[in-house]
């Protein structure tokens, strides 16, 4: 009986960047999807499991002899090399166009008319066989390299993005047509962006982040992990409404067109040495930013700045908000403004207390529940529970009984309750595992997407950047101190 199993892999996907596979086994006849965000390592693990990526560390045995892997990407080379035989646009009148047909196309490596002709009337394209291939819709040359990858009879087909492009209803029926090949012994493995693409048929499922096959197991028990569940919840939350806030955000209360942090030529020191070394930035309203630099840069004393907590802001030209520091503004004019989470407050939330009452404690700026609750905040929190995708039993549990990405998520959400003018997350992602930062990473996405929120975005990691980042700071070394370097994003 064929398989293919992976022992502490680690594959080389470039000189600087790997793909791990700690522990995997695939035998004949099984059917797996595998799942993950954009540059989580999927394509990398289809190549991986076909043999085709060098093996740096650890172990593989593979028994499949006959390995077959279709992407997109070869689909698409395939359409373009066909126009590229000739420009029929350009044939001149009773010249013959001498791009390939379908028969010719799923015959490429296999010359078998009667198997072709088998695979054809299976796959619902027996009327496609005389025509050109490069005229075929997207689902049609779809099926036609499927029969063509059959032909050879694969004891192992990987299909990478297969249902990309294709319509509701072209997914459906290829999604059939894979149940069948399933049912008649195919081992399969497929590749998919989403959880929801993956078919019915599939026995098994692995969860990919970081170029980390992180999850593997049964499809459906899989599924039902905490983790996993709420990562397959939030594909489904594009374009929703965000809760209200308790009382309206003071983010009304400033002008739509006014700068919320102006800082000209900031100087913060100690001992007469520079800490921030004349550094002149502007936050204007709807841009996302994200800090970057080494450890000792001074990323945590410009936040420090912002949040109004460092003294040194009196003495700086510094205009937080509309109002310039030190003109008799209280810290309070500040901190209504901002919502905070960082590795620090993270350790500091100590007390004993369920999830849903540390998403309430937003409302009130503390660590903890003091004081009476109103039956509408109580609703405001269900919703926000909901949108993370946390059942009842998850949201009354102890808060130290999560993950420690749940918890993070956690306190991303407490921090946006009121709807500040400025998030501030402060190496959100330090001590995550791979999947827990991808459950961050997308929530951060579909909360600050859909919301009025501005985001300051603090990593020692410029890869770690939500989709929503329009600019950057980056604290770049240069020679005992550091300039600063700002760009926006492409």
């Amino acid at each position: 009986m064929s398989s293919l199993h992976i022992s502490q892999g680690t594959f080389r996907l470039s000189d600087t960047k790997t793909l791990q596979l700690n522990t995997f086994t695939l035998n004949a006849g099984d059917s797996w999807a595998f799942v993950g965000a954009n540059g989580s390592g999927k394509s990398a693990l289809a190549r991986a499991l076909a043999g085709e990526l060098p093996l740096l560390k650890g172990e593989r045995q593979c028994a499949f002899t006959r390995r077959t892997r279709l992407s997109f990407e070869q689909l698409q080379q395939l359409v373009s090399d066909e126009w590229q035989r000739n420009n029929t646009d350009l044939l001149s009148p009773g010249e013959e166009d001498t791009g390939r047909t379908t028969a010719e196309i799923i015959q490429e490596e296999v010359k078998n008319p009667s198997r072709c002709a088998a695979l054809a009337a299976q796959f619902g394209i027996t009327g496609l066989l005389t025509r050109r291939f490069k005229y075929l819709s997207t689902g049609e040359t779809r099926k036609t390299l499927l029969c063509q990858a059959l032909m050879s009879e694969p004891d192992l087909l990987i299909l990478d993005e297969p249902f990309d492009g294709l319509d509701v209803a072209s997914r459906r029926q290829l999604a059939d047509l894979l149940a069948t090949l399933h049912q008649s012994g195919y081992t399969l493995v497929l590749v998919l962006n989403r959880f929801d693409e993956i078919p019915d048929f599939v026995q098994f499922a692995g969860v990919l982040a970081d170029c980390t096959l992180t999850e593997t197991g049964e499809k459906s028990a899989l599924l039902q992990q905490a983790l996993i569940a709420q990562l397959a919840h939030s594909e489904q939350l594009a374009g929703m409404q965000l809760p209200e806030p308790d009382v309206p955000s003071a983010r009304h209360t400033l002008p739509e067109t006014e700068a919320r942090i102006v800082l000209k030529d900031g100087v913060v020191s100690y001992n007469d040495r520079p800490i921030l070394n004349r550094l002149s930035w502007q936050v204007n309203p709807g841009e996302h930013w994200q800090i970057v630099g080494p450890n000792g840069a001074g990323k945590s004393t410009l936040l420090s700045l912002v949040t109004g907590d460092h003294p040194q802001g009196y003495s700086n030209d510094l205009t937080l908000f509309g109002r310039r520091r030190g003109s008799g503004e209280t810290l309070w004019d500040i901190k209504k403004h901002i919502g905070y989470v960082s590795s620090s407050l993270h350790l500091d939330y100590r007390v004993s207390t369920t999830v849903r009452n540390v998403i309430l404690s937003g409302f009130f700026d503390s660590i903890g529940i003091y004081q009476a609750v109103s039956d509408r905040q109580r609703k405001l929190v269900q919703q926000w529970l909901d949108i993370l995708g946390m059942d009842k039993r998850t949201a009354d549990a102890p808060f130290h009984s999560l993950s420690w990405g749940q918890q993070r998520l956690a306190l991303i959400v407490r921090a946006l309750v009121k709807h500040p003018t400025l998030l501030i997350l402060d190496e959100p992602l330090q001590g995550l595992d791979p999947l827990n930062r991808q459950l961050v990473r997308r929530f951060v996405d579909v909360l600050i997407g859909d919301g009025e929120t501005q985001l300051l975005f603090v990593s020692h990691h410029a890869e770690d950047a939500p989709d929503c980042i329009t600019h950057r700071l980056e604290f770049v070394p240069e020679g005992d101190g550091y300039r600063y370097r700002q760009t926006a994003r492409q």
